[in-house]
């Protein structure tokens, strides 16, 4: 990349993280008062209003039958990541939900080989070995109980993965702008039957803690834009590490969650795979792997 400027883009990834460990931390204060799938629904009502600059790109792009199917699958499985990741906040640490969404991009990885016929060399394989070793150390199963926020997580990095490959194929058709617009309008329609069915009246608290949500979730989102714009993966990927260290501390100092030193140590193994994959897309200048961070609601 030219004229890279890495100082601006650890900046700009610091306060992506800080914009997700806000949107983690509102999650987790409403906690299970609502619904997963009505919180989830919410979230993304609330933040149409974020849509409205997009409606033009959206019905200029002329999308085909076809990209109206993908973007339409993009929407049911982003639709379930993220009825899951709701339902995991509210049952698990902070701390576990970050380490164990660092398997997307593993996963996409995975699946790019199986779907996209990428190939899938011996140290990539390696490092997917790794990073699933990682999540074992933070499941530890048999030696701590595997609740149904762990498993709700495993499918919710699946549940993203699928959907970054969708993306991907999409991307060079249309522009950022409408398949942003497009996620957050089927994830909307697709939330809206699941939040009818479990629906409990909000209260103005839990709406103005949701549109947050929506304001932190965007926000994150645009910085991380900008830290791509200025540096290659291989200088802003490392810095997402930070989010579990906050993660950690806000659990510890915030919620009163232990902190669980196998947890981290699985959360460094995850990361430290995923980093290597992404070096070597970088020297082999691909981009299948998506940055740790691109994968979230």
């Amino acid at each position: 990349m030219t004229n890279a400027r890495p100082a601006n883009a650890i900046f700009w990834m610091v306060v992506t993280g800080l914009n997700f460990v806000a949107v983690t931390a509102i999650v987790k204060h409403i906690g299970s008062a609502m619904p997963a799938a009505q919180g989830a629904f919410l979230r993304y009502v609330l933040g149409l209003i974020f849509l409205l600059p997009m409606i033009r790109p959206i019905l200029s792009a002329h999308l085909t039958r076809r990209q109206i199917k993908l973007f339409a699958w993009r929407g049911v499985v982003h639709t379930l990541a993220v009825i899951l990741w709701f339902f995991a906040m509210a049952r698990i640490p902070i701390a576990e939900v970050t380490a164990m969404n660092y398997l997307s991009p593993v996963y996409v990885t995975i699946g790019a080989a199986v779907f996209l016929k990428e190939k899938l060399p011996p140290r990539r394989i390696a490092a997917v070995v790794v990073a699933l070793i990682g999540a074992f150390i933070i499941l530890r199963p048999g030696i701590k109980v595997i609740e149904p926020g762990h498993i709700a997580m495993l499918g919710t990095a699946v549940m993203f993965a699928a959907g970054y490959l969708i993306a991907k194929q999409l991307s060079g058709e249309v522009s950022p702008v409408v398949i942003v617009g497009m996620l957050s309008l089927t994830v909307t329609i697709g939330l809206a039957p699941f939040a009818y069915a479990v629906w409990v009246t909000p209260t103005l608290e839990q709406l103005g803690w949701l549109f947050l949500v929506a304001c932190f979730a965007t926000a994150g989102h645009y910085a991380m834009t900008l830290a791509f714009a200025a540096a290659p993966l291989t200088v802003t990927q490392p810095v997402t590490f930070l989010q579990l260290v906050w993660a950690v501390l806000l659990g510890y100092f915030v919620f009163s969650e232990p902190i669980d030193g196998w947890v981290v140590i699985g959360g460094l193994v995850i990361m430290a795979s995923v980093s290597f994959i992404t070096w070597r897309e970088a020297v082999a200048r691909r981009s299948v792997t998506p940055p740790m961070g691109a994968t979230k609601l």
